[in-house]
């Protein structure tokens, strides 16, 4: 018992005086105005503040739009509590009940804002326990002990010492740093997107440049803030450049390959290309590869450097105008003429197929079986294939050429056996 009065007297606790019983009450009564506020703000200002965010945002602030009036709610109380906690100084009874507050509105803030720019739960939740802890400890005014605990459990490599402190730190401005470059990415995509004097291609471009830029200006304030001497990644940087010339050097070349299509415009978002067996159009170019959709909805990854190195069709380069070519034969019996009439009109009258530049129909070859012809007719949309054309015009020519009489030949075969030959080697 004298131990347990002796630590409640150290405490300034062992008697609650009416002084401080009133501040106890007046902090109780403030944490929930500032809660009542927080709330008040997440249920009017929050759904305006969300609707203006995705406007002008769009779809870049999925994620942290849908949970802007719980970020309100929680920062608004937040703020409001760490003005009280440094208004006055509050002694340790009067002071958790804030902390307490205080640090569950900076945990749920943190954890919203997190989840809405993709970080991980675990992560989220791990933060917001780190800043729980260290805002409610400081309140009450247990935050030093709880440091050097921390700091005492670790290990020294060289003159730098890792502690269980400086660990948790570390993890904390990781996630600091990479919602920051989330945040700082979405904001600059949006901008470039609705910038009116560049073409998609430079938009992306620019997309691809400020988010190396931005990833680049993270890590030196990451270096920065966690006190790292550059001069120890010098005993490294052999190696790292040994690595990156032997074990990164597909990766680098591709990187490099995909910044010199945006910029050369060779290769563009829209296009519809050709490359080996692959046909379709360009979904996207990454940082490794470029996404070709085919119209079998299959998307190929063909690295950009295999667009630097290899032989590329784009169809839609300087035009978007491309050539149809579709082979038709009719017998020799035929109106040759009328034949053709029919051709070209097949070909005008399907609804893709442009008048200008006009289509036209050339006489080939006389092949074994009848006259072969090519209808040549234009379109403007690859991207929506060109084998459903050529089906249409051939549907099209099909019923026109059963209205008119004409005959679509097919190979046949005719064997004339002479008396000769059937004497001249008797079957035995």
């Amino acid at each position: 018992m004298n131990s347990v009065a002796a630590w409640l007297h150290a405490q300034g606790l062992a008697t609650i005086s009416q002084s401080m019983a009133n501040e106890v009450a007046i902090a109780g009564g403030l944490v929930l105005a500032a809660l009542a506020c927080g709330v008040m703000m997440g249920r009017v200002v929050g759904p305006v503040a969300e609707r203006e965010w995705k406007q002008r945002l769009g779809h870049h602030a999925e994620g942290v739009g849908d949970r802007l009036h719980r970020i309100l709610r929680h920062g608004t109380a937040a703020l409001l509590l760490a003005i009280l906690l440094n208004s006055a100084p509050w002694p340790p009874l009067a002071g958790a009940p804030i902390g307490l507050a205080l640090g569950a509105a900076v945990g749920l803030t943190s954890v919203s804002i997190l989840r809405g720019l993709g970080i991980q739960r675990y992560m989220a939740w791990m933060v917001a326990a780190i800043l729980f802890v260290a805002i409610f400890s400081h309140a009450v005014g247990g935050l030093e002990p709880i440091t050097r605990v921390l700091e005492r459990i670790g290990f020294d490599i060289g003159k730098r010492r890792f502690s269980l402190l400086s660990l948790i730190i570390i993890a904390v401005t990781a996630v600091a740093l990479f919602a920051g470059v989330r945040l700082v990415n979405r904001a600059m995509a949006h901008w470039i997107a609705g910038s009116r004097g560049f073409d998609p291609t430079q938009k992306l471009l620019a997309q691809k440049l400020a988010a190396i830029a931005v990833v680049t200006i993270a890590f030196f304030i990451g270096i920065d803030l966690l006190d790292i001497d550059l001069t120890a990644f010098a005993v490294f940087s052999g190696a790292f450049g040994l690595a990156v010339g032997f074990g990164l050097q597909k990766t680098i070349g591709n990187l490099i390959a995909g910044i010199i299509l945006l910029m050369d415009r060779s290769i563009k978002p829209g296009d519809v290309i050709v490359v080996g067996e692959s046909f379709g159009w360009v979904n996207r170019i990454g940082i490794r590869a470029v996404s070709v959709l085919t119209r079998d909805g299959k998307e190929h990854l063909i690295p950009n450097e295999n667009l630097m190195t290899n032989e590329v069709e784009n169809w839609s380069y300087t035009d978007r105008n491309v050539r149809v070519r579709i082979p038709v034969t009719v017998g020799y019996g035929c109106d040759l003429k009328l034949a053709q009439e029919l051709m070209l009109r097949a070909a005008t009258e399907s609804p893709r197929v442009l008048n200008s530049p006009k289509s036209n129909v050339w006489l080939t070859n006389f092949g074994e079986s009848g006259v072969e012809h090519e209808i040549l007719a234009w379109i403007s949309d690859p991207e929506s294939g060109v084998g459903n054309v050529r089906s249409d015009v051939l549907n099209r020519l099909w019923w026109l050429f059963k209205e008119h009489g004409i005959q679509v030949p097919f190979p046949q075969r005719q064997v004339h056996i002479s008396p000769d030959s059937r004497t001249a080697n008797p079957l035995p």
